[in-house]
């Protein structure tokens, strides 16, 4: 059961769950997509960018948007233990519910923030029941700069390998001069940007459809 508490699906859309999310194979279950955006800015473009991806989801598909990554303490490993921190409790069963992953990550400093790598590092343990442990991802990220987040993907695709998460190969989405690419109010308005997006989304209902079919 998912939370609907403060970190729980605070952006939550479905879609005839029961429509194929491929042409060619039909499945009779939602796929459910645990989403973050890595920042905590307010005004973030991975916010916004994330809200892109939640209109644009496809039919079969639900987005839960967590929002508690503040609330995540520093990880500590004395405090690993049952009973583990509420927010640390909510961030696991959030994921252990859903059956994907869609990341949206700034970058600095040439890798990802701190607080999203926090939160990998509570998710990831202990190792065997990671809720990480079997999952797909999908990272996109947005940035002013010229390269779109991409060396903090490749950062988050070596964390991912430790988790044996599964990550989405190419092609990458890679939202460079964030300005140019938003409205006055914070839509997503390149067309390009958007295809890709529901392209992916699609790609990864597909790979967690034929990961859990195995």
């Amino acid at each position: 059961m998912l939370s609907r508490g403060r970190t729980g699906c605070h952006a939550c859309h479905e879609l005839r769950p029961n429509e194929d999310i491929v042409s060619d194979v039909a499945i009779s279950y939602t796929v459910h997509v645990f989403a973050v955006a890595g920042s905590l800015r307010k005004d973030s473009w991975n916010m916004k960018l994330l809200r892109a991806a939640i209109e644009l989801v496809p039919p079969g598909m639900m987005i839960h948007q967590f929002d508690g990554l503040s609330d995540i303490p520093p990880y500590n490993a004395d405090l690993d233990v049952d009973p583990r921190p509420e927010p640390v409790r909510a961030l696991k069963q959030m994921l252990a519910a859903c059956d994907g992953l869609l990341i949206a990550t700034p970058e600095y400093n040439y890798g990802i923030p701190g607080v999203l790598k926090n939160a990998i590092d509570w998710a990831s343990r202990p190792a065997a029941t990671s809720p990480l442990l079997g999952k797909v991802a999908l990272l996109m990220g947005a940035s002013t700069g010229m390269v779109g987040t991409a060396r903090a993907q490749q950062q988050l695709r070596q964390n991912f390998v430790f988790t044996r998460t599964t990550v989405l190969p190419t092609p990458e989405i890679l939202v460079a001069k964030a300005p140019e690419k938003f409205d006055a109010e914070g839509r997503l308005a390149d067309e390009t940007a958007r295809e890709l997006i529901k392209e992916r989304l699609q790609t990864l209902g597909e790979w967690v459809y034929k990961l859990r079919a195995r």
